[in-house]
């Protein structure tokens, strides 16, 4: 227990309180907290106050403490957090602690009062006379004493209180070594030379300010402060406008554009500092400085090595790697430095995207992405100009300097899907920048000078070629990528797919292994798309129910998915083994269409009922496939007697032609022969054969037109269980590029007029 004589002590990190004044501080250790709540309790709020030698130390010794501090009392105690206090407290007098005691709780002192030495001769009344008049020209200097300062000191007769309020407020260096001097007429001299000197610096401010403002229109106060860095500048040899124009010298462009530069830093110098001209011009130069002028990545023209990396990141592909090798082949043999501009066009999940950075780092080039979709501001693409407030440059420019090299693999990313409205059409923006002729000086709205683009390859990705404008797409090199057989599937899964989902989930291969089966029902079972992306789904959502019975320790050493086990994982099918009809219908023929996530079978309906000879079109049809069903229903009218038909079945009856899925739009220029088949089949009332889809556009001469993307309506027609795809002659050549799976499932049959589709799509 402390004696009743010794006090509450708290030790104080970098504060010296001296008598005669107030000061609040926060509280924090446990010992302090409790030294004040003991004070408040049991001592009427008096407590010591020393300073530690070490700010560092979080709890100090007896010797870690300076025994010289002030009796203090405890004005007002405010909770300050959880586990804080804002504590006010009035120093009293000044104490020498003469013995420490530090228990569990918290630090107790014994103490004396320390003499305070000529405090009250007539020689410490004329040091206090001096240092207030020295206050009252700080005052009137207006530097350091302020109105409050000024009435406390005055107010203030008594010495020994002057002189430690004194320095508390005019902040006296060693405030320590202040208060454990025990002289007070040798306390004087030191706050005596401490305000004078102070005094001194005072005036010089003064006099450097007014200097300043004399130089500068007095009615303009903005300009102060450009004034006083422009003085501080000149002091220092710090002249930032000439280290501009130094940069701009550097620059690898025209000398036109270099003086162009030059005049508006020249114009930036004379502006204010406060002014938002001033700002906007700062960071336009910053934006030019830290583009990367002539900076470029050294090229890998090693086609072997590039061949090896697009092998190891893709399976298949083969026309995109094709272009690529010829890429690298004619870079060795030429100087030409155009660089391509590529769109690969394809269904989702094809591998576009991943493709791009496959090629950025075969050939040893920062890779860089942009999307498109959605995009309808033209700024978006050009910039804004400077004067606009809160002026961007354009995303080509930004993506570029973010690369840090003008020749990057940039990629456009769905530019099938760039939109429009009234701040312009980013489409036209792009026409510049996709024109190997014209991207040499590309000018950005914002940057204002012409930047070359041409080293850049630009490679853009579209689902549907038909939405690209056709200016824009006519600047573009196209490669279809379209959809995987089931075959290339496979080998994707186990050579890709299995191994990414497996490290993502945590998964080691000796505890989880898909057979050849089991990847197969995934694909015709629980997929139907021409891409791999609901393959990798279905593939993880396996690999989270395995990672469930793993943390639940419910699973054996090694987990084998098998198509007979698979279900266990995925539940039930989501598709049947076949999508083709189970038998020949009368009136429904199928047909093979494409769409921009891959090729899908449309099944044409048709009823004959009683009426006045019109036509009925349901089924959510564009307008291309209702003039397909106007054409076939015209030429099976024109031949009706050839093919046995009554003529008062176009007069009696109405033909309604249905598309199943009616909310689903649909349109397109190949369902012309498959509308022909199902109202030849419903006028007659012959079946059409189950295992037979067709394509193609049909003429009021019956003639059959070509069609596009043969590949992914085969792969549909595949998925399908369809044994036979009727496809025009002219297609013909378009079938030696299919995959061998495909040549070897399906048996084509080319015709050139609807007489030969009718003959092979009838059964019997």
């Amino acid at each position: 227990m402390p004696k009743k004589t010794d006090l509450p002590l708290i030790p104080l990190r970098g504060l010296t309180v001296f008598p005669s004044t107030t000061v609040n501080f926060d509280v924090g250790r446990k010992k302090s907290v409790k030294a004040v709540e003991e004070a408040v309790k049991n001592y009427n709020g008096k407590i010591l106050l020393c300073r530690q030698k070490n700010v560092d130390e979080a709890a100090p010794s007896a010797d870690g403490i300076y025994n010289v501090g002030v009796l203090a009392r405890i004005v007002q105690v405010i909770a300050n957090g959880s586990e804080t206090l804002r504590v006010i407290v009035e120093g009293l007098r000044k104490i020498v602690v003469t013995g420490f005691s530090d228990d569990a709780e918290f630090i107790t002192a014994s103490y004396e009062t320390a003499k305070e030495l000529h405090a009250r001769t007539v020689e410490a009344k004329a040091y206090r006379r001096k240092c207030m008049s020295v206050v009252e020209e700080h005052y009137f200097v207006g530097e350091r004493a302020t109105k409050e300062i000024y009435g406390v000191l005055s107010d203030s007769e008594e010495p020994v209180a002057f002189l430690y309020r004194t320095a508390h407020l005019m902040d006296i260096g060693d405030r320590q070594a202040f208060l454990e001097m025990d002289d007070v007429i040798e306390k004087y001299d030191v706050l005596l030379e401490f305000l004078e000197n102070e005094l001194e610096i005072a005036k010089v401010e003064k006099k450097i300010n007014r200097k300043v403002r004399e130089n500068i229109d007095k009615g303009q106060k903005e300009y102060y402060l450009r004034e006083q860095i422009k003085a501080i500048q000149d002091e220092l040899g710090d002249n930032d406008d000439e280290d501009l124009t130094g940069k701009v010298d550097k620059l690898p462009i025209s000398d036109e554009n270099k003086q162009k530069l030059k005049k508006d830093i020249e114009r930036n110098a004379k502006m204010p500092v406060s002014s938002p001209d001033y700002a906007i011009s700062r960071n336009y130069f910053d934006f030019v400085f830290e583009l990367p002028w002539g900076v470029e990545s050294e090229d890998n023209n090693d086609i072997e090595n590039a061949r090896k990396i697009l092998d190891e990141d893709h399976y298949g592909l083969e026309k995109i790697k094709e272009r690529i090798l010829e890429f690298l082949a004619v870079r060795q043999l030429t100087d030409e430095k155009k660089e391509p501009i590529i769109c690969l066009v394809g269904p989702p999940g094809v591998g576009k995207t991943s493709i791009v950075k496959s090629i950025a780092r075969a050939l040893n080039r920062k890779y860089v992405r942009m999307s498109l979709g959605g995009i309808r501001d033209e700024a978006e693409i050009r910039g804004h100009r400077k004067t606009y407030v809160g002026a961007m440059p354009g995303r080509i420019i930004s993506s570029i300097k973010l690369a840090g090299t003008m020749n990057p693999v940039f990629l456009l990313d769905e530019i099938d899907k760039l939109a429009s409205d009234f701040k312009g059409d980013p489409s036209s923006a792009l026409l510049e920048v996709l024109d190997s002729e014209q991207n040499s000086a590309f000018r950005d709205n914002y940057l204002e000078i012409p930047f070359d683009l041409s080293k850049v390859i630009f490679i853009a990705t579209a689902n549907n070629p038909d939405t690209i404008p056709a200016p824009l797409y006519d600047r573009m090199e196209i490669i279809e990528m379209s959809g995987y057989t089931p075959e290339e599937k496979l080998e994707i899964a186990k050579r890709h797919l299995i191994g990414k989902q497996l490290k993502a989930h945590g998964i080691t291969s000796d505890r989880l292994e898909f057979t050849d089966d089991a990847v197969y029902k995934i694909i015709y079972s629980y997929t139907r798309e021409s891409g791999v992306r609901g393959l990798e789904k279905e593939i993880a959502n396996v690999m989270r129910k395995v990672a469930v019975k793993i943390v639940e320790g419910s699973a054996p050493e090694k987990i084998v998915v098998t198509d007979k086990n698979l279900s266990d994982y995925l539940g039930v099918e989501k598709y049947g083994e076949t999508e083709k009809p189970e038998h020949g219908e009368v009136g429904s023929a199928t047909g093979l269409a494409w769409t921009a996530v891959g090729g899908e079978i449309l099944t044409i309906e048709v009823s004959i009922v009683s009426g006045k000879g019109e036509i009925l079109l349901t089924g959510h049809l564009g307008d291309v496939m209702k003039e397909s069903a106007r054409t076939a229903i015209s030429y099976i009218h024109a031949h009706a007697k050839e093919f046995g038909i009554p003529e008062d079945a176009f007069k009696d009856k109405d033909i309604h032609i249905h598309v199943p899925e009616g909310a689903i739009p649909k349109d397109g220029p190949s369902a012309g022969i498959t509308i022909a088949t199902a109202v030849y089949s419903a006028l007659t009332g012959k079946s059409v054969r189950n295992d037979v889809a067709m394509t193609g556009e049909i003429t009021l001469r019956g003639k059959v037109l070509p069609i596009g993307g043969l590949k992914e309506k085969t792969l549909a027609a595949m998925r399908a269980g369809i044994d036979v795809v009727i496809i025009p002659e002219e297609n013909k050549k378009d079938v030696a590029v299919l995959p061998e799976s495909v040549k070897n499932s399906i048996r084509f049959v080319p015709v050139n007029n609807v007489m030969s589709v009718f003959e092979n799509a009838m059964e019997n």
